[in-house]
């Protein structure tokens, strides 16, 4: 349970700095920018984690954040051009 309440509060981060870095006007909302931040981190950690691997029992990865950041402006990009 705690797992899914930090992936939320994580997810909302990255989406609140892929908005920031993003240059535009987004008209998101705070569950529309948890999903954006969320939908980043997924793909971005997983990316990061194929690319290098954490060491054991280490609670952060500096490559899946800098990729879920990365993922998550990629995908604002997305949704402010098709949407």
């Amino acid at each position: 349970m705690l797992h899914i309440l930090w992936s939320i509060i994580v997810g909302f981060i990255v989406g609140l700095c892929a908005r920031a870095l993003l240059p535009g006007a987004q008209h998101l909302g705070f569950i529309l920018t948890s999903i954006l931040g969320i939908a980043g981190s997924i793909v971005g950690g997983l990316i990061g984690t194929a690319i290098s691997k954490p060491a054991p029992g280490s609670k952060f990865h500096p490559a899946g954040f800098i990729l879920s950041l990365i993922c998550a402006i990629a995908l604002l990009y997305l949704y402010t051009r098709y949407m």
